[in-house]
């Protein structure tokens, strides 16, 4: 009988382990329960990136449920190599999808996975940044995402309606960021179809990025900063340089305009991040697939313009252009 009792408890005993086991269980497998763990890389912290990533976690909350999702979000400091630490930590654990919050960390994404979904965003062109062949609007693979390009005939233009008297257009930018070696490229011909003649001042980190403004300012009578993330970190940098020099910056996006410029021709990022959120959401639950899943471009642009440098620069802009908040 001793025996027998021993035995009988002892069953129980493992019963009631195993149902507790189970009932502490994360919910993370399949079914309505599921949690789906989603890593996101940004590049560096500044106001348009900052946005974008916000705009996507609200998405993804907004379709999937605050319970339904884990978002785990890492910035590299501006670092690439940091980029790529981070995205082989989220490739280590098996996350569900990737996102990479600008160029260098697409490109990080890209080289440390083929299987997990990757969704870049505040990316200008993929293409190049991916030295895609016979672009076609799709990455294919495991990559699709979002595009913050803006038409760059549209800001050259802008330059040519703020500054008709100008002669001669700078452009500053970091040249070890493939996003803005392409519209300097794209942009300097729109420029010189305009009569403008372009100057490119190009800096490799932070360190150049005073010599080199200061070279612009003495060789520029207006001065274009594409959506560039470096120059995005160091706008005070700039604009202890080019406001006292007394020379206007235009730029490819409103963080910049806000931290030295004077008009943008502006897209919302958050806006961008939350169309990316909702890509990740349908990729997630199976309705769309990655490797089909076209890259996705913003369809509205605002002029807006700095009215504290627009009036220390004696700028005048048309009612059309937007104060920034």
């Amino acid at each position: 009988m001793k025996k027998a009792l021993c035995i009988l408890l002892s069953v129980l005993c493992a019963i009631l382990l195993f149902g507790c086991q189970k009932a502490e269980e994360p919910s993370d497998g399949e079914g309505s329960e599921r949690v789906f763990r989603v890593g996101v890389v940004q590049l560096v912290q500044h106001e348009a990136l900052d946005a974008a990533t916000q705009g996507f976690i609200d998405a993804l909350n907004q379709q999937l449920g605050e319970t339904h999702v884990k978002v785990d979000v890492q910035n590299a400091s501006g670092e690439p190599t940091n980029c790529t630490t981070i995205v082989n930590a989220f490739v280590s654990t098996n996350v569900d999808l990737i996102m990479a919050n600008a160029t260098p960390a697409l490109q990080a994404a890209a080289s440390a996975t083929s299987d997990i979904p990757i969704l870049g965003t505040s990316v200008t062109d993929y293409a190049s940044a991916l030295e895609v062949d016979n672009w076609n609007g799709t990455v294919g693979g495991n990559v699709s995402g979002t595009s913050d390009l803006a038409p760059l005939d549209s800001q050259a233009a802008m330059i040519k309606e703020l500054f008709p008297e100008a002669k001669t257009v700078g452009i500053i930018f970091c040249s070890s960021e493939s996003n803005s070696a392409y519209q300097v490229e794209v942009i300097s011909k729109e420029l010189k179809e305009l009569g403008f003649e372009v100057k490119e001042f190009s800096f490799t980190d932070t360190n150049d990025i005073a010599s080199v403004t200061q070279n612009a300012c003495e060789s520029s009578d207006v001065i274009f900063i594409p959506t560039d993330n470096t120059a995005a970190s160091n706008t005070e940098a700039i604009a202890n340089i080019v406001l006292p020099a007394g020379v206007p910056v235009v730029s490819g996006e409103e963080g910049l305009a806000r931290g030295c410029g004077v008009a943008t021709l502006s897209i919302s990022y958050y806006d961008l991040g939350f169309a990316t959120g909702l890509q990740a959401a349908k990729i997630l639950t199976g309705e769309a697939d990655v490797s089909t899943m076209p890259i996705e471009y913003a369809t509205e642009f605002t002029k807006k313009f700095n009215e504290e440098n627009c009036n220390a620069l004696n700028v005048a802009v048309s009612e059309e252009y937007q104060p920034l908040d």
